[in-house]
């Protein structure tokens, strides 16, 4: 494998770098802002994981048909691992980011990480949940409904509300994800602090939790069980943030030189490991059908699959990244936040309106497919409207806090 030291994108400068050789222009970048550090295909990298999710969710209420379409069903089931992308992803970018702060400040500002942290991520999260609460009093089902899981979601542990009590209202059950990622971010800036070996073995020693878990899970399964709880149970989980993590420390800033077939080839593979993870494995979110072994065999196939797709297109030249999906990436937290509640509003409130039109033009057959183009479109729609008026304000906040300049 090839990488290259210092692959920055346009209008990037590399001081962090001088400063890891040990010359005398060491002392004058250290005195220097950090450099940027933007990837664009990163950003590629959040649509796809979010596409993942999209299609998988449309299962939920307008399923592909397992017998006539055998395998296309099972790859958009296998759409769920993209939220194990999303994990990993975040903290590959945060540990990258945190270890320049630390070499160009000789530390890492825990405060300021927080405040950027919460300026990310609270706004939007905070709008979309008690949005849905709201419209719950005029559209019973689109938000949460008790005190109960108001409370657990206001306090980022909505996902172990779930883990103990099984999916709750429709529109609301993704944002269990977000109470994972906040008790990851408690954690991290302390953790970044540690030298390198020591941080990669305290991430080993979360992998070994993490399967522990699982393995508990897969000694108590019971095939009449619909929800184990193993999905949304943050020591799963947290083998994304630790493998995430590890990949960033090995990197160490560098990033592969490929040609854009291997590319293509080792995205397919990583595909491939998802498949077999869930057809040969039953690695599956809600309902999973794995033996110990399954397990020991099955999970690492997911964690390897997006860690080999943040590879695929780690690096991967401007030329090749449709503007288009830069900017579908960049909004990819509101399109993840509110895409299912438009999935819900298409197939289960419209979807007499939706079979009558489609009936009345001679397409009745392509009604679920028409649906969820419409729910695709609704949401890119208001998540543009989102990003461009609401979480654009809260961004240039953020950057009063930024030490290493990143895309947002």
């Amino acid at each position: 494998m090839r990488l290259q030291e210092n692959g920055f994108h346009e209008g990037e400068t590399a001081p962090e770098v001088a400063q890891a050789s040990g010359g005398p222009q060491d002392r004058a970048a250290a005195s220097a802002p950090p450099s940027r550090y933007y990837r664009p295909e990163l950003d590629v990298l959040r649509f796809i994981a979010f596409l993942f999710v999209f299609i998988t969710h449309r299962n939920d209420l307008a399923p592909i048909d397992p017998v006539a379409h055998p395998w296309f069903h099972a790859l958009t089931l296998t759409g769920v691992y993209g939220v194990p992308v999303f994990f990993l992803l975040s903290a590959f970018l945060i540990t990258e980011l945190l270890e320049r702060e630390r070499e160009a400040t000789g530390g890492i500002d825990a405060r300021a990480f927080y405040v950027r942290r919460i300026l990310r991520i609270w706004p939007l999260y905070f709008l979309v949940f008690f949005g849905l609460v709201f419209l719950n009093q005029f559209l019973p089902g689109a938000g949460a409904n008790s005190p109960a899981k108001w409370l657990s979601f206001m306090l980022f542990s909505g996902n172990w509300y779930i883990t103990f009590n099984g999916w709750i209202e429709y529109p609301v059950n993704p944002m269990w994800s977000l109470s994972v990622e906040e008790q990851f971010y408690i954690a991290i800036p302390f953790l970044a602090m540690l030298g390198r070996r020591t941080l990669i073995g305290v991430n080993l020693a979360v992998l070994a939790v993490a399967y522990g878990v699982i393995v508990h899970y897969a000694r108590g399964f019971n095939p009449a069980v619909w929800f184990s709880g193993q999905w949304t149970n943050s020591f799963v989980q947290f083998q994304f943030f630790a493998g995430g993590m590890l990949l960033a420390l090995l990197l160490r800033g560098r990033r592969p030189d490929w040609p854009v077939a291997i590319r293509i080839g080792l995205f397919a593979s990583a595909i491939g490991m998802w498949l077999i993870a869930y057809t040969v494995f039953g690695i599956k979110a809600d309902n999973p059908q794995s033996t110990v072994l399954q397990s020991l065999a099955g999970w690492p196939l997911v964690l390897g699959g997006a860690a080999l797709m943040l590879v695929s297109l780690l690096g991967a030249p401007r030329r090749f990244l449709p503007g288009p999906l830069i900017y579908l990436g960049r909004i990819s937290y509101g399109l993840y936040l509110i895409h299912i509640f438009f999935y819900w509003l298409v197939y289960d409130k419209f979807r007499p309106w939706l079979t009558q039109v489609t009936e009345s033009a001679g397409i009745g057959g392509w009604r679920d497919n028409i649906g969820q183009l419409i729910a695709f479109a609704a949401a890119v729609f208001f998540a543009s409207l989102l990003y461009r008026f609401y979480e654009t304000p809260f961004l240039r906040l953020k950057r009063r806090f930024t030490l290493v300049p990143s895309r947002d």
